[in-house]
């Protein structure tokens, strides 16, 4: 009798800069979920899929929960704690810590009214030393009953076989909701724009803060192996403008040449992209432009 096999969502929570699209991203062997190191990097949910011959976990991967200043922070959050009534497990990412620090207990309420399973992953373990670690799952341990606590590097890949496995554990017996060759529902406009945003926020550095959007206007194949995108920079400021764009055109060519690299390897064929970038005053404010550039609650 073949052995019925394990399916179900998880959501990956946490505070802002923990880690969850690194995690994400080397959980599925792939890069999905744009990453930097600045905080609130991941706007929207995002979904992956990680399939083997034990079953298939469909991450959730959330913006992280902050306190908002804005309608597009407020977004974020709700995306955030939305998705924990949809799940079968939460994974919940933090840093080693000693301090359980107020974002941190805003978390723990939420998971109050959680009725899953919650599996703690403990990251970035490369930071500290070996022995403290102990202490770190102690001090959690003491704050709520978690099904299990996990110490990882997500960027070091270090104890990661260890999470799919306690995830299967406790995901239910399922069908498969996706055929294993898929590793994400998000469509590849989606995708394209978000690694565009990456690039500008890895290039900017300190210069524009969280400011930025990306829409891709179009997307057409050639039919000859290129694909032709013509995509635009949303910024809050003129003076904003003049950085995005630099000296020449010199820094939205840098942005430009780093996005195509990681888009033609995402696509596998030759990618011919246009930039452009416009000013839209104080849009993280203004809910016609948040649904515009794709950021509205799901009804």
């Amino acid at each position: 009798m073949e052995q019925q096999k394990k399916s179900g969502f998880v959501a990956l929570i946490g505070r802002p800069n923990v880690g969850k699209s690194t995690l994400m991203n080397h959980l599925i062997g792939q890069k999905i979920a744009i990453t930097s190191d600045r905080p609130q990097t991941t706007r929207n949910r995002i979904q992956t899929v990680y399939t083997d011959d034990r079953g298939q976990i469909v991450f959730l991967d959330t913006p992280g929960i902050h306190r908002a200043k804005n309608k597009l922070g407020a977004f974020m959050t709700g995306e955030a704690e939305r998705t924990l009534k949809d799940v079968d497990v939460v994974l919940w990412l933090v840093e080693p810590s000693l301090y359980i620090g107020a974002g941190e207990q805003h978390i723990l309420e939420l998971l109050k009214q959680v009725k899953v399973p919650v599996v703690l992953v403990i990251n970035k373990i490369d930071t500290v030393e070996k022995k403290k670690i102990l202490t770190y799952i102690d001090t959690y341990q003491k704050a709520y009953p978690f099904s299990e606590i996990i110490p990882v590097s997500a960027l070091k890949n270090d104890n990661l076989d260890t999470v799919l496995e306690v995830l299967m554990k406790y995901l239910p017996c399922g069908p498969m909701y996706y055929d294993e060759d898929t590793v994400t529902d998000q469509p590849m406009r989606q995708i394209a724009a978000e690694i565009i945003r990456e690039k500008a926020l890895r290039c900017l550095q300190d210069e524009i803060p969280h400011g930025i959007a990306v829409t891709v206007e179009k997307m057409k194949e050639r039919g000859n192996g290129i694909c032709d995108i013509e995509a635009e920079i949303i910024c809050e400021r003129e003076s904003h403008k003049g950085i995005i764009i630099g000296k020449n055109g010199a820094m939205l060519k840098k942005i430009g040449s780093s996005a195509r690299h990681d888009i033609e390897k995402m696509m596998e064929e030759r990618v011919n992209l246009k930039l452009w970038v416009k000013v839209r005053k104080d849009w993280r404010d203004n809910e016609l432009y948040l649904k515009n550039y794709g950021y509205q609650k799901e009804k």
